[in-house]
């Protein structure tokens, strides 16, 4: 059976800007992230500062615009100040959050060192779990200060003179969590953030804040704790943190393929949320969304064991999932819906980067490689462009059990008129069932000057396999990649081939992501 569905655009109906910071990503120190993944000074591709070279490569194949760090839950137990200066002189300690042994042979400055190496924007995250306000306003004036003063001096002494100029800053992490040390109340963070954004803000009144929303919408405190912080704080802050992960649960792909649903629901609720405090305070800006964790946790073939007990070792091996390309399709379609809501989504960060939750895998001392998430993540940083159009869509409902019924199509559409690039990126979600896509581009062109719509098809690609649940490993990393789609045409009007195109069509198999990019000609 195949399914039909239509897509709708216009050139002047735009959400909101195509984001960078839509496209960022999240290294804690956590099992494998940092050491042996982002850093290993003993591996064959190490450069003079311990950074591995292959996954710098992939890093800036994969697109990747903010990176989020130290953490995390682990962040919530961090000394910044013990993963500074000479190595051979930091202290080792414990981390309880992941009950691991923290060299510090990692911190803030090699930090920095990768972020350049990388091309991507930092984000720091300060401990309001075990520290507080004093400590937040250390690390800002080692990172940001001019020197002059005590601990730029230290930083400059550490062989780096110029200021890191770090913009965004997130106060805490999920601190609304039993699990995370030092988590209080709603209204004891809420204070807490208030007055150490506005103590930041008095170093650097251009900084961007972020503080801790709910860890998940599933918190029985979510909703109420957005509006103590928000209460609280409003004046002080720019951004609030959402995280979401989602996997197959009891063998229901049907639900699993339509996560975007809750996605959408859980952006919706936050900004109705901050909206309401907005209009209770008579405020004028708007608080953003910084989605800064998010991804998909693979249902099978998660690699090692958190540790527990009276062993602390260093870097476990655990949480190192190993995705399929039906896990690929279902993050093609969260990316989907942060474009969507890009008008109140201002950061985002796909947790993690390297070998946790990853869209990126290493061996120690050996290979690394694309794992299936990757593609859709780099296709999307390469390709959206310009505005995201409001994209309207006409499809068939799949059901499923947690939504009842969802849209079989979940699409999205950017626009950039200076370069006349249109990409046009769609999940079909029918487990089951092809579908047939069919795009109006007839608002593209200029009617009343007799200008017809001008495309060619420049690109189109697929990620689909018959068995969704292929993987790619280190000896078959190449398994799960994107193909040329196939079934895709432009046709006009009249019925004749490109350029003079008003129509795009496609055809999508069961559970696959496709992303198409036209040029506009005329």
């Amino acid at each position: 059976m195949t399914l039909h569905a239509a897509v709708h655009l216009h050139p002047r109906l735009a959400v909101g800007p195509v984001r960078r910071r839509t496209f960022g990503s999240f290294v804690e120190h956590m099992a494998r992230c940092v050491y042996t993944g982002i850093f290993e000074p003993d591996h064959p591709s190490a450069d003079a500062h311990g950074l591995r070279t292959d996954v710098l490569e992939l890093v800036r194949e994969l697109g990747v615009s903010s990176v989020r760090y130290p953490g995390g839950n682990f962040v919530s137990g961090y000394r910044w100040e013990d993963g500074v200066g000479p190595r051979e002189e930091r202290p080792v300690r414990r981390d309880l959050a992941w009950h691991s042994t923290e060299t510090n042979a990692f911190g803030l400055d090699e930090f920095m060192t990768w972020a350049d190496a990388a091309d991507v924007e930092p984000m720091y995250a300060v401990n309001l779990g075990t520290r507080g306000t004093q400590e937040a306003l250390d690390v800002l004036e080692y990172a940001n200060g001019a020197v002059g003063t005590d601990l730029a001096d230290h930083r400059a002494l550490n062989g780096h003179a110029e200021p890191y100029d770090i913009r965004m800053w997130c106060l805490g992490n999920e601190m609304d969590g039993p699990w995370q040390l030092g988590h209080v109340p709603a209204r004891d963070y809420a204070v807490l953030a208030a007055e150490t954004a506005r103590a930041m803000r008095r170093a650097d009144p251009d900084l961007e804040l972020v503080a801790c929303g709910s860890s998940h919408a599933a918190m029985p405190t979510f909703g109420a704790w957005e509006q103590a912080v928000l209460e609280a704080g409003y004046d002080a802050i720019d951004m609030l943190s959402a995280h979401v992960y989602y996997r197959e649960e009891d063998g229901d792909q049907a639900s699993y393929l339509a996560s975007a649903d809750d996605m959408d629901s859980y952006i919706d609720a936050v900004v109705a949320t901050s909206d309401h405090v907005r209009a209770l305070q008579g405020a004028d800006k708007r608080i953003m969304i910084s989605f800064d964790e998010w991804n998909v946790a693979a249902s099978r073939g998660d690699a090692g064991t958190e540790p527990s007990g009276e062993d602390w070792p260093v870097a476990p091996r655990f949480a190192e999932s190993t995705y399929s390309a039906q896990d690929a399709v279902v993050v093609g379609s969260l990316l989907i819906s942060l474009l969507r809501h890009t008008d109140r989504v201002a950061s985002a960060s796909q947790a993690q980067l390297v070998n946790v939750l990853a869209p990126i895998r290493t061996e120690v001392g050996g290979a690394a490689w694309r794992q299936s998430i990757f593609h859709p993540f780099a296709l999307t940083s390469r390709h959206a462009r310009g505005q995201v159009l409001v994209t309207g869509v006409d499809s068939p409902a799949v059901e499923n059990r947690r939504f009842g019924e969802s849209a079989a199509l979940y699409s999205v559409a950017t626009w950039d008129e200076e370069t006349g690039q249109l990409a046009v990126f769609a999940v079909n979600r029918s487990g089951a069932d092809a579908l047939e896509l069919d795009v109006d581009l007839a608002a593209f062109g200029d009617a009343a000057a007799g200008e017809p719509t001008g495309f060619e098809l420049v690109e189109a690609v697929l990620l689909h396999e018959d068995d969704p649940h292929r993987t790619n490993s280190a000896r078959r990393p190449d398994r799960v990649v994107p193909h040329p789609l196939e079934e895709v045409a432009l046709e006009a009007a009249d019925g004749d081939d490109a350029p003079a195109s008003s129509r795009l069509t496609a055809t999508l198999p069961p559970i696959s992501w496709a992303m198409i990019r036209l040029q506009k000609t005329r």
